[in-house]
């Protein structure tokens, strides 16, 4: 087939009018100068009808300013790769078309080629309706988690709190008025009442862990930092927490699920890491909103991660957010997890609020 290509009077045309791809010359002026039958084909309309209107008028409408963007940048020498619009059909169809066109300025004129990629689309429209819906249905359960936790800590707060409240003030009040008692018996009371502000404590640090009502009222900031504190006192480690971010650009499920993550993370440094420090940052880092905790503990193998049942659920967390969690970690040199959110309007799904 090659050798008859360089034979001499071959017609290179053929080509152009023999490929099932669409294929047309354009002038600067917007109209059609040239098009290939398949182009015909596919929008059903005559070469005279083609010639007539300008190509805008075939386009889809919510296409048309983000197809007049990328042609300003090809008539400025900026060719044009794989971009995709909707074309209406003269029976009123849509058609989705992948575009590559070059611009020759000598001959004031854009060659042009695309694909029918209508099927394609069709089927990532539907994946993604899919996804919205799988998503969606994500989001409701998780808040129905929420809400059930809120409903938990609220009634161990107010209730068995306070119950538990009643008893040790009936026990300060036998071991201040009841006269007689021998040693054995005042022994008892107090370790009674030792125990009674010991189970109030631990009532509202199960409230507390189940769900924060601070962070509902003082934001994510004020309850990690009153958390590492929390922590630092239950359990020897010094944590630290720094931020450098607006925390308005955070909505309220994407807050609860980066404290989740801190929660998790640090119930792993308490059980695994035997580290001497923790520090939890959120900053911003231009186009995203980055959460880490370091730690210097033990470390362990990157391989090992898939059997945590911890970094399993920070990571179905962080991608239920459309976050990024990464996890680095070497035997003796601690661990670092980070999640990384893309600001609105850089990426797609949910997002944080620019």
């Amino acid at each position: 087939m090659w050798e008859r290509m360089r034979e001499p009077g071959f017609d290179e045309s053929i080509f152009f009018e023999l490929t099932p791809d669409l294929m047309c010359i354009a002038g600067r002026d917007g109209f059609f100068r040239k098009v290939n039958p398949a182009v015909i084909k596919k929008l059903e309309y005559s070469e005279e009808e083609l010639m007539a209107r300008p190509i805008s008028s075939f386009i889809y409408s919510e296409d048309k300013p983000t197809t007049q963007h990328r042609r300003s940048e090809l008539l400025r020498g900026k060719s044009l790769l794989n971009f995709q619009n909707r074309y209406v059909t003269k029976s009123g169809k849509l058609v989705w078309l992948e575009w590559t066109s070059v611009f020759y300025p000598d001959r004031d004129v854009v060659f042009a080629i695309a694909k029918d990629i209508t099927e394609r689309k069709l089927i990532e429209l539907e994946l993604e309706e899919k996804y919205k819906k799988f998503k969606s249905l994500a989001t409701h359960f998780k808040s129905s988690i929420e809400e059930d936790r809120k409903y938990l800590a609220n009634e161990l707060h107010e209730e068995l709190a306070q119950l538990a409240s009643v008893l040790k003030t009936d026990i300060e009040w036998l071991n201040s008025h009841v006269p007689g008692m021998s040693p054995v018996a005042k022994s008892r009371v107090e370790h009674a009442l030792g125990i009674s502000k010991l189970l109030i404590k631990t009532i509202r640090r199960i409230s507390f862990s189940i769900s924060p009502n601070m962070l509902e009222h003082l934001g994510l900031n004020a309850t990690l930092e009153w958390h590492c504190k929390e922590f630092s006192i239950l359990n020897g480690i010094p944590c630290s927490f720094e931020n450098d971010y607006e925390e308005h650009l955070l909505s309220n499920e994407i807050r609860i699920d980066l404290f989740r993550i801190c929660q998790e993370s640090l119930m792993n440094i308490i059980h695994h890491a035997k580290a001497n420090h923790v520090k939890i940052r959120i900053v911003d880092q231009g186009g995203e909103i980055q959460l880490s905790i370091e730690d210097d503990g033990k470390g362990f193998e990157a391989g090992r991660q898939k059997r945590s049942g911890g970094l399993i659920r920070m990571r179905e967390r962080a991608s239920s957010i459309n976050g990024q969690l990464e996890v680095r970690s070497e035997p003796g040199m601690g661990t670092a997890v980070s999640v990384r959110i893309k600001k609105e309007g850089t990426t797609t799904g949910a997002r944080v609020k620019k």
